[in-house]
């Protein structure tokens, strides 16, 4: 019986693997490339789950990708953020990154609240849009106790949402009484994911989109203290009203810790080759789409119009306000 459940535990895990590997080849193609792997191993798996249905067999296995695999690769992720690049030269904007933070949050619940949307899904959402998009809504998923399928809803509007909203700035851009530096922080501020970030300010030239990464970097950074927040409020939330215990997301001391090996220690105290960097960070997209696969297995798509249409409203309204504002505190 032990062997049986193992078999079926790597099963699981390999079918999570498979489609990871599938949405990394997808996301190379023309379209595609806009919304990332996350997001296009969550469509393929979403589709297996609608035409063949969810493998129950390997049950244990997706459960292992989705909880274990992305805590895994949310520590690994913590290599991307250099504290060091954030606390010299971004002070300025990371104050600006936590205003867009609040803001995100704020209003995506008020209207929220006022549309009658469901509320884990609003809350992911408005994160994910104040915060790094699919990263961020990852990290505080464990933490709120989000079903798996509102997770991945959630992961798959926000790529399609931020892709548009990228693609928007590409257009507008060249028209806006702004300078290139500033378009480059106006992404940065505004923008759900790195890649949208990146998508916008490229062809704005090399000083924006380096300005357009710390502002980006500033927002990643707050997901810290966001998350440790959002565990005082679950636990009084659960002393108040709910027997449910909140686990404290040890995870996210490795992603911290991460961050500082990154930023000061890899590369003075310890050299390490740009491969090998490479190497990890291929690793963390892998892990993240494996995690988001077995996410989207858990998803009804029948279930997607009546459940995510207000949500994705609110985010929508939301996205268009904040890039006003953000606009104006440049």
């Amino acid at each position: 019986m032990i062997r049986l459940n193992t078999k079926l535990q790597a099963g699981g895990i390999l079918l999570t693997f498979l489609f990871a590997s599938a949405g990394l080849l997808l996301a190379q193609l023309p379209g595609f490339q806009h919304i990332g792997p996350l997001a296009s191993s969550i469509l393929l798996a979403v589709a297996y789950r609608h035409f063949l249905g969810y493998p129950t067999k390997l049950k244990h296995g997706i459960d292992f990708s989705t909880k274990i695999l992305l805590r895994l690769a949310i520590i690994l992720f913590g290599l991307k953020l250099n504290l060091d690049v954030v606390f010299q030269e971004g002070l300025g904007l990371l104050a600006r990154g936590a205003i867009t933070i609040i803001f995100s949050i704020l209003i995506t619940l008020l209207l929220a609240k006022w549309l009658k949307a469901n509320w884990t899904i609003s809350f992911l959402l408005a994160v994910g849009t104040g915060v790094c998009g699919a990263a961020a809504i990852a990290a505080i998923s464990p933490i709120i106790k989000s079903k798996d399928e509102d997770t991945a809803l959630s992961v798959g509007i926000i790529a399609l949402v931020g892709t548009l909203f990228g693609i928007g700035y590409t257009l507008v851009g060249p028209y806006l009484p702004i300078t290139a530096e500033q378009y480059g922080m106006w992404t940065g501020l505004s923008l759900h994911e790195i890649a949208h970030v990146a998508l916008a300010a490229a062809p704005a030239g090399e000083d924006a989109l380096a300005l357009a990464f710390l502002a980006k970097l500033g927002r990643v950074l707050l997901l810290i203290p966001l998350s440790f927040l959002l565990v005082l409020w679950m636990r009084r939330k659960k002393n108040e009203d709910t027997k449910t215990t909140i686990a404290f997301p040890w995870f996210l001391l490795g992603f911290m810790a991460m961050s500082f090996i990154g930023s000061y220690m890899i590369g003075e105290q310890v050299p390490v080759p740009s491969g090998a960097l490479e190497t990890i960070s291929f690793i963390t997209t892998m892990l993240l789409s494996m995690a988001m696969s077995g996410l989207g297995l858990n998803v009804d798509i029948r279930k997607v119009r009546t459940v995510t249409l207000k949500p994705l409203l609110a985010m929508l309204l939301t996205s268009i306000l904040l890039s006003l504002l953000t606009f104006f505190l440049l």
